[in-house]
Parts: structure tokens; C-alpha cells; sequence
């Protein structure tokens, strides 16, 4: 038998656990298409502030189409057509685009637009607001960036829930990021709830159906799986969580990659059993292009695991929807 080291093709039997639900999200699936139709019916260039997902191969498909992406609105010309990712953006975006009268379409999720609306909502009634989430995040940026500066108050571990110390700890409100891993989530709320017992929580969950999905679906394909690849960015929240959670329900290794040709294939070396998903911002075209790979290399045994069926769809922006 050849060795994979060798980078030759084998012959020896793997079997794939293919996780469902896995890839594209509703969220993501309507920021891209808010790309696509404005490409379509203001023509080309049209700018979008930040990458509209989280993935390059996404990303670099928009571009060819005539998509222009910059990081600030500094850098969008008058007159030019600029739409805001799915992740969102502060309040003081749309208000500098309205302040230089640029034509501007809002393609945050509706999810987390949600949590915006709740953070306001908190605010309004008086009460100090705890996101939990990762600094530095875009959603977070966007989040944080909803309230005047010192409303919220960001916690990352339990650890911050454990030495967090409000000022007033009869009025407090939490909110989550929407892409973290539910279990993480669930035991920084229960420190809060244990130290703070009146501190108010979304009416719903705030983790979205989709992040929560995903890692439903590898928890099942973990335990079995000698290793677990995720197809993702290293920047997509949703991604980077998958390969957390394979590893915390039993995978014996699990990797991020971004393509079938970053598969180390070194590492394949013994493995009988391979799980495989993907993160909510990666298309399937990706997922298919992997398993095109296994199947070049090994006699290929797919398993499709389905933890939840997905049938969600977001509105478009009015001015795109006729």
C-alpha cells in the first residue's frame, strides 16, 4: 500500500460522516444575494464595508463580479452604492454614510439585528447590558457599538462572569453574540444567573438556529470520528466553535481548513472514521470539492447525519425586492 505521505493516491476504505445541517445559513445566504442583485441592478462597482462573510472564496467570487470591498466608508466614493455586512456595524456607520448622502443597503442578519433591538431595549429601561461574546468580533464591534460607550459591558469566559462587578447588580441584562458554542454560552449565563439572580435575558435564545444546528449536528458525528474536518475561515466564529465542539464531544482530532487543498494529509494516516461539516459563512460547492479529494484517494463509505431540517428564508431589503 502506498503511503499518504508520499501524496499518492490509496486504496485502503474511509468512511465519511457528513454533518447536517452544515454551510450556508439563511443570514448569509441573503447577505450574499444583496451582493449579487446589486451588482445586478446598479451595476458594478458596488462597495461593501468589511468582507460580507466570513470566507474568502465567497469574498473573491463578489469581486470578480464587480464587488469592491473596503474596511472603512473613507474609502467609498460619492454617489457609489456601499452595502454594510451580515455581521452588522454601530450605529455611527449608516450614520456617517447618511451624513455623506451615500446610497447604502443593510445586509446584517436578521438575527442580529435581533440582539440589537434587544440591547436597545435594556438600555431604555435603565438597565446595564453584558454581551457575551469575543472582543474584536465584527458582530461584537457592531453590537457594543449599538449604546453609548459604557452601557455594555463585554464577557468572554466564565471566568469574566466570576470577577464582573456592576455597579448596580439589581439592574442587568444580558445579550450573546449569535455564533458562539451553546454549551460555553450556557455555563457563563448560569455564573450570571447564580450571582445575579434578577438580571434579565432575551425573551429567545439569543445563539442562532443555525449556529445551534451545526453543533447539534457534530456532536453527533464526533464521538465516532478519529478525525473531524470543518471547511471555514479561521475569522468565522461559527467555524472555529465546530472544531471546539468536535473535540469537547469525543473526536480524537478535528481541523479547520478552507479548501480540499489545505487537507494535511499526514494526518488522514490511520484514520478510518472521518467526520466532515461546515461553517454557516462556507458554500457547499466546498464541501463537494472535498469530497471529491477522499474520493480520489480512498475507497469512500459517506454517511449523512441530519440533527435538524432547515426551511428558513430572510426578506430582502425594499429596494431590492421588486
Amino acid at each position: 500500500m502506498e503511503s499518504i505521505a508520499e501524496g499518492k493516491p490509496l486504496s485502503r476504505r474511509l468512511t465519511l460522516l457528513l454533518a447536517s445541517p452544515r454551510g450556508f445559513c439563511a443570514g448569509v445566504e441573503r447577505a450574499i444575494r444583496i451582493v449579487e442583485l446589486s451588482l445586478a441592478k446598479y451595476g458594478a462597482p458596488v462597495y461593501v464595508r468589511h468582507e460580507i462573510v466570513h470566507n474568502r472564496f465567497v469574498v473573491e467570487r463578489l469581486e470578480r463580479l464587480g464587488a469592491v470591498f473596503v474596511d472603512t466608508l473613507d474609502a467609498v466614493p460619492e454617489d457609489a452604492c456601499v452595502i454594510f455586512s451580515a455581521h452588522g456595524v454601530p450605529k455611527s456607520v449608516p450614520a456617517e454614510a447618511k451624513r455623506r448622502k451615500l446610497f447604502y443597503l443593510n445586509a446584517t442578519c436578521p438575527l442580529v439585528s435581533k440582539v440589537h433591538v434587544e440591547a436597545e431595549r435594556h438600555h431604555g429601561t435603565g438597565r446595564h447590558v453584558v454581551l457575551i461574546g469575543h472582543e474584536g468580533h465584527p458582530e461584537v464591534e457592531g453590537t457594543l457599538g449599538q449604546l453609548p460607550q459604557g452601557a455594555i459591558t463585554l464577557i468572554q469566559t466564565a471566568a469574566d462572569a466570576e470577577c464582573f462587578t456592576p455597579a448596580d447588580p439589581a439592574n442587568l441584562a444580558f445579550i450573546t453574540q449569535t455564533t458562539l458554542s451553546v454549551d460555553d454560552t450556557e455555563e457563563i449565563v448560569a455564573v450570571l444567573r447564580r450571582r445575579f439572580p434578577s438580571i434579565a435575558g432575551p425573551h429567545r435564545e439569543d445563539i442562532c438556529y443555525a449556529t445551534t444546528n451545526r453543533q447539534d449536528a457534530m456532536k453527533r458525528i464526533a464521538p465516532r470520528s478519529d478525525l473531524v474536518l470543518v471547511i471555514g475561515a479561521p475569522n468565522s466564529s461559527n467555524s472555529v466553535r465546530l472544531v471546539e465542539v468536535a473535540l469537547k464531544a469525543g473526536a480524537r482530532d478535528a481541523a479547520l481548513i478552507q479548501r480540499a487543498c489545505d487537507i494535511d494529509w499526514k494526518r488522514l494516516e490511520g484514520v478510518t472514521t472521518l467526520g466532515l461539516s461546515a461553517g454557516a459563512s462556507a458554500p457547499e460547492l466546498l464541501v463537494d470539492e472535498v469530497i471529491a479529494a477522499l474520493r480520489e484517494r480512498f475507497e469512500l463509505t459517506v454517511e449523512e447525519t441530519t440533527a435538524a431540517r432547515e426551511d428558513i428564508a430572510f426578506n430582502l431589503p425594499r429596494a431590492l425586492a421588486s
